[in-house]
């Protein structure tokens, strides 16, 4: 097997160079996907659910597409058609997902279709960061990797701080705010300008590095290109289970320790920029019907019609009409109150997401004020009212239940599907939860900040990465740095200053430092021979496992808190559920007992550490 050549910076560089972009792309994924979704209507208590697919696709795509690139030999190479396939699905991807509230879809809609466009990004995500991985394997001799995972750390949380400040940058040119339901500019032009970055990446990739030929790739990695060992390719799967039940105890008391950790983050994730809005932006609530009580049954599970007509629309009543001075007028018409139009095509103006009145019972003009409907002026004598269709209901009226299946086409009416007729006999009341106003400034300027509140975590966790190479006693350093991030954590409970909240997500970064390296290099000290790698692949299930599973929780937990004093879910409680996840994290950490499967020089355990950071990164 010959020698690998000493390679120049600038060709160490380029190996990793298209990290900068892909890490863009991740690091929107992980500010921004709870406030999309937050801000095209989902329910808060729902987050958590949506952040099961990262991981998971993590799980499934990066070993596939690492057995299926280790087979490809084409005209663009072995690792960059995966990159090529990846990247361009990102890319359109990036251009779809913020623009799912903004397609004229319902609220469920819309959440489905993101949902869709997440698992997509995800996916293509880590399509395209594998190959980067793989290229510094093939191409850099032992003696360099150190450099040359050097400078994929450095690309990679270079990438995720433009990632987290471009929704702040941005709004120093663009609106933060949009209409209800919409993403504003500040975000959607993050993810375009994203996309932007992601496909010269690629480009200067593929203008840079040439991979090897196959005759060429086999003679630097002792392999023989004419003949392929299936019966040893089958073996060792089947070795799997044997070497996972085999594997040394401290492949087990790490990877408690992981369990506490990545659950930990993924509730940061899920539910950061909700608590940041709660704590430090004032955030006002609002009203979101949720279903409908009938004859003290709870519905919230379908949509509900009285004939052809929607009772809720996107989470609040529909209007049936007004109401001046005791007569009822249509709701199909332009109500002027002054110079501001308070309802529109049937349907209450909102600003920043306030509707001007409500669908209810609003005040739209009292005594002797004078309104414009339909353009024609009307003096009122004693109140002019908004009418819900809801209010109109009285017993023995028929409330239809139903899914939507669809739009028809010619008629452009709703189509409805496994309908459910309830005679009305009994009170008929609307199931109203309170949450933060998605579309209000102070939310969205809140989502913003998170992103800068993520990026100076990522920096912190750069600082403390070398810090934690001084401490001689491995697991003090490990342990101290989760209880550092758990006071972090915590902490934000007391911190009502969005300056502040720097020092609490700066705490935070030396538990994400830790994370990242400390567990990956404590396992690979205590392996030796032929298995590292497998072994490794299977450690990676201790950090896609725990958020799919931290993922699953997370409703459940946050119901358990109830609400803020203004009404709104607790979600500031999932940071300090995180915190003490944390703690206890922390107080496994003592439960390590390390092993040495072969003694190794500080350069190579240097080399291990920034390895293990580089894994750790591409299996969030």
């Amino acid at each position: 097997m010959n020698s690998k050549p000493d390679l120049g910076f600038w060709k160490l560089w380029n190996l990793s160079f298209g990290f900068f972009g892909v890490q863009i792309a991740y690091a929107l994924q992980s500010a921004q996907v709870s406030r999309i979704f937050s801000t095209i209507g989902a329910d808060p208590h729902d987050l958590s659910y949506f952040w099961i697919l990262p991981p998971l696709m993590g799980l499934i795509v990066q070993p596939i597409v690492g057995s299926a690139s280790d087979r490809t030999w084409n005209r663009f190479g072995r690792r960059l058609p995966y990159l090529l396939i990846g990247a361009a699905i990102a890319i359109i991807v990036m251009c779809f997902l913020p623009n799912a509230g903004s397609l004229g879809l319902t609220v469920s809609s819309a959440i489905i279709f993101g949902l869709i466009m997440l698992m997509f990004l995800d996916t293509s995500i880590n399509m395209a960061m594998q190959p980067f991985k793989m290229l510094v394997g093939d191409f850099v001799n032992e003696k360099q990797k150190g450099l040359a995972y050097s400078i994929q750390s450095f690309l990679c949380n270079a990438g995720s701080v433009v990632g987290y400040v471009a929704p702040f940058a941005l709004a120093w040119f663009l609106p933060k705010t949009a209409p209800e339901g919409e993403v504003p500019a500040t975000v959607t032009w993050s993810f375009y300008i994203g996309a932007a970055i992601l496909l010269l990446c690629v480009v200067y990739t593929f203008a840079k590095v040439k991979e090897m030929p196959p005759a060429e790739y086999a003679a630097y990695h002792g392999i023989n290109p004419e003949t392929t060992d299936k019966k040893a390719e089958k073996k060792n799967k089947d070795n799997m289970l044997r070497l996972l039940v085999k594997a040394p105890k401290v492949f087990w008391t790490v990877g408690l320790v992981q369990f506490f950790c990545w659950a930990a983050f993924l509730y940061m994730w899920s539910y950061s920029t909700d608590a940041v809005a709660n704590q430090a932006f004032n955030t006002p609530t609002t009203q979101k019907v949720e279903g409908l009580s009938i004859a003290s049954q709870d519905y919230t599970d379908k949509y509900f019609y009285i004939g052809e007509e929607p009772v809720i629309i996107d989470g609040k009543l529909a209007i049936n009409g007004i109401e001046v001075d005791g007569s009822p007028m249509p709701a199909n018409l332009v109500i002027t109150a002054g110079t501001d139009t308070v309802i529109k095509d049937g349907q209450p103006v909102s600003i920043e997401g306030t509707p001007k009145v409500s669908p209810e019972a609003g005040m739209i003009a009292q005594a002797g004020a004078t309104i414009n409907v339909d353009g024609k002026p009307i003096t009122v004598t004693r109140q002019a009212l908004t009418i819900s269709r809801l209010s109109q209901v009285k017993d023995g009226d028929i409330i239809t239940m139903a899914h939507i299946k669809g739009t028809d086409k010619t008629t452009g009416k709703v189509v409805l599907e496994q309908t459910e007729d309830i005679t009305v006999n009994g009170d008929v009341t609307p199931i109203v939860h309170t949450v933060l106003n998605s579309a209000s400034k102070q939310y969205q300027s809140a989502g913003d900040w998170n992103g800068n509140l993520l990026a100076v975590q990522a920096i912190a966790a750069l600082l403390w990465a070398a810090a934690l190479s001084l401490f001689r006693n491995r697991r003090l350093g490990y342990s101290l740095s989760l209880l550092i991030g758990a006071i972090g954590f915590i902490s934000v409970y007391f911190v009502t200053n969005q300056y502040l909240l720097f020092v609490s997500y700066a705490l935070m970064g030396c538990a994400w430092a830790a994370m990242l390296a400390m567990p990956f290099t404590i396992l690979t000290n205590a392996l030796s021979g032929s298995h590292i790698g497998t072994y490794l692949g299977l450690f990676n299930c201790t950090i896609c496992l725990p958020q799919i599973v931290a993922a699953l929780c997370g409703g459940g937990i946050l119901a358990l808190f109830g609400n803020t004093a203004t009404g709104a879910p607790n979600t500031v409680m999932m940071l300090v559920t995180s915190g003490i996840l944390l703690v206890l994290g922390a107080l496994a950490v003592w439960n390590i007992k390390e092993t040495y499967g072969e003694k190794k020089t500080p350069a190579q355990e240097f080399d291990d550490i920034q390895a293990a950071e580089m894994a750790a990164n591409e299996n969030i």
